[in-house]
């Protein structure tokens, strides 16, 4: 494959390469073909790479320049995978040019970002004007369903790393607004237990069916009203029951129904209440009912929020630098989760930002405007240039 001439090329590139998640997918390491094509391309361009393992043989690459020992490190980072191609309406990996968009799977989110951010530190590391930074990007893996990757990255890589980063960029989807909040989730399933019977007879059985429809009430009327938690720039916190699996067959009282749910929480909140919160509920159902059987199972995955508190002085920066360029400084906050919890939680100040919009995200005609990610590229650029603070 020919080196890109352009960052639009380069999209086109990565868009190409299919690194469906892998747990949609089933396919094993899934964005390690494209993680091999930007290590040799950053290696062509003269950026030290190294590969951290993360599962299998999928790795995160890292990607660095070094201008000064005493510069301080700004690090960037964007992830490689993507959501199912399934339903699209578009070829996913074409990289399509029309009317000034680039269509496809990830043009958006996020091999957008991804592409931006390593085009602007290949035009920064060969620059021969003075250099403010020493700039590390990483590419993490399985961002979408667990984030392994970037998990990894914050526990095993980074504590390894000789040096540790003034401030995290992770590239999103935001329209190249400054977002420095965001919700987080924990997702987790309740199970009813009851007793299979032949349906000629349902009164020697006991339905679990019926037994969640009690759950489902009980959380609806007295857990899901109840919540008042809430953050100026990110809403209210949000629960809702959006999966449910029960019985086997149609002449069979089901002996088992499991909901899954969605708790969404606001920067403030903790994740270790959720649980215990609900399981106060489930003690009254149980307390009415002795034959009620009902267990919560341990959440399939807990990511905690983005809270702008501590890092106000690196969102400043970020936001100083955007308004010098022209373009809107408000810090902002957003609903969804990102990587950018997991370098809160271990306490680096992160900022999410990047060319694109949420709203183009994971559609079946997903897109990108070439112009936004060519002024992402001049954004980040600028960043690199700049010393940073915070």
């Amino acid at each position: 494959m020919p080196d890109p001439t352009s960052c639009t090329e380069l999209l086109r590139a990565m868009v190409g390469f299919d690194t469906v998640n892998a747990n949609i997918s089933g396919v094993a390491d899934a964005e390690m073909s494209l993680a091999v094509y930007l290590q040799e391309l950053a290696q062509d361009s003269s950026l030290t790479v190294q590969r951290l393992p993360v599962t299998g043989e999928g790795f995160n690459l890292l990607v660095s320049h070094r201008v000064d020992e005493q510069a301080p490190w700004l690090l960037f980072e964007s992830h490689l995978d993507t959501v199912t191609v399934e339903g699209m309406t578009v070829d996913p990996f074409a990289g399509e040019i029309r009317d000034g968009r680039l269509y496809g799977r990830g043009a958006c989110d996020t091999k957008g970002t991804g592409a931006a951010m390593l085009w602007a530190l290949r035009e920064y590391a060969g620059a021969t004007t003075e250099k403010a930074n020493n700039v590390a990007l990483v590419f993490t893996i399985d961002e979408e369903i667990y984030k392994t990757g970037v998990r990894t990255f914050v526990q095993q890589h980074l504590p390894m790393l000789p040096w540790r980063p003034s401030g995290v960029i992770v590239g999103e989807p935001t329209e190249l607004k400054a977002v420095v909040a965001h919700n987080g989730v924990v997702r987790w399933s309740i199970a009813a237990s009851g007793r299979a019977a032949h349906s000629s007879d349902p009164s020697k059985g006991r339905s679990a069916i019926s037994a969640m429809t009690k759950v489902v009430q009980a959380l609806e009327e007295r857990y899901i009203p109840g919540l008042v938690a809430a953050h100026p720039l990110t809403g209210m916190a949000q629960c809702s029951i959006n999966l449910i699996q029960g019985g086997v067959q149609i002449n069979i009282v089901p002996e088992y129904c499991e909901v899954q749910i969605d708790r969404r929480l606001v920067p403030g909140e903790d994740a270790n209440d959720v649980l215990p919160a609900v399981e106060e509920v489930l003690a009254a159902l149980r307390r009415a009912d002795p034959d009620l059987q009902v267990v919560q199972h341990t959440p399939a995955m807990i990511d905690s929020p983005l809270d702008p508190s501590g890092g106000e002085a690196f969102a400043g920066f970020v936001q100083r630098v955007l308004l010098e360029m022209g373009l809107e400084g408000e810090l902002q906050g957003v609903g969804y989760g990102t990587d950018a919890s997991s370098f809160g939680q271990a306490g680096f100040a992160a900022v999410v930002l990047g060319p694109g919009d949420i709203a183009q995200a994971h559609t079946a005609d997903e897109w990108i405007d070439l112009a936004e990610l060519q002024r992402g590229v001049e954004v980040y650029g600028t960043l690199m240039r700049t010393a940073v603070e915070g």
